[in-house]
């Protein structure tokens, strides 16, 4: 493959030798993954993590990714990250939650010999409040795309000429951000919006958030999906009442990544990415 980038990734995994992949499944992960395997053969590994706060079929895909190309997969099982920041749930939860997993993982990691830990970040994560970031920095993960200078469309694009099937995977997001900061966070509220999620899913919705509060579901969708919806509201209506939701609204302002975020000020999202 001549692309520029994709030449500059080739040497930096090169240059590692050896690398542990913070495999999630998603599209960036599985395309930085397969680009390791094909550059470093048996010296790459994929550290993936089994939690309440990721959906199950997520972590069902990254299994069935890894096990068709024959890469080695070490999983690690979690309960919720860190208790008192969800508890608390603040809005630099994500930093105190990635903190947290991936000190496993680079403990896992260099427990199997890989002195080397990579994510999939790419340059398009720069775009929003990202507290997570600080987390990958401060214990020296190493994010080659973004080094190498990727965007998602471009990751996207080279996924599909690998013929990877995550190409066009919607974007996916730990299922704790569905709900607003301050309110705490539990392993049954987090189960309830994967299954709404997943329903919604099955029925065509790819790209879908269900965000909570209390008893409330807001369902986040593209906009040009908005009739399908409303043509299936009486069982989507049953099915999200039977999981404990007693009020179930759309989003007029459509699907949109972090939301939840627009909730904060600037100057609160300076001060929580800087401060721990």
């Amino acid at each position: 493959m001549n692309d520029p980038k994709y030449m500059m990734l080739q040497s930096l995994l090169l240059e590692a030798k050896q690398v542990a992949v913070a495999f999630s499944g998603g599209t960036d992960s599985a395309f930085l993954l397969a680009a390791a395997r094909e550059i470093l053969g048996e010296q790459v590994i994929a550290v993936t993590v089994r939690s309440p706060i990721f959906p199950q079929s997520e972590q069902l895909e990254a299994e069935d990714f890894c096990r068709t190309r024959g890469i080695r997969q070490i999983m690690i099982d979690t309960a919720l990250p860190d208790p008192d920041a969800f508890e608390k749930n603040p809005p630099d939860r994500c930093y105190h939650c990635k903190r947290a997993l991936f000190s496993r993982m680079t403990e896992t990691a260099a427990e199997n010999g890989f002195a080397v830990i990579t994510d999939g970040s790419n340059c398009d994560d720069s775009d929003d409040f990202r507290p997570g970031m600080r987390a990958v920095s401060e214990l020296g993960i190493r994010s080659l795309l973004r080094k190498a200078g990727f965007y998602k469309s471009e990751i996207r694009a080279l996924s599909h000429e690998m013929g990877l099937p995550t190409w066009d995977k919607p974007s996916m997001a730990c299922l704790a951000s569905r709900i607003p900061y301050g309110e705490p966070i539990t392993a049954e509220q987090l189960n309830s919006i994967g299954k709404a999620e997943a329903y919604l899913q099955e029925r065509g919705f790819r790209q879908v958030r269900v965000r909570v509060s209390n008893r409330a579901a807001r369902i986040e969708i593209p906009t040009e999906q908005f009739q399908m919806l409303l043509n299936n509201r009486v069982p989507l209506t049953a099915y999200l009442r039977s999981l404990g939701f007693s009020y179930i609204s759309l989003d007029l302002q459509g699907y949109r990544t972090g939301s939840m975020n627009e909730t904060l000020s600037e100057n609160d999202k300076v001060r929580y990415l800087q401060n721990t």
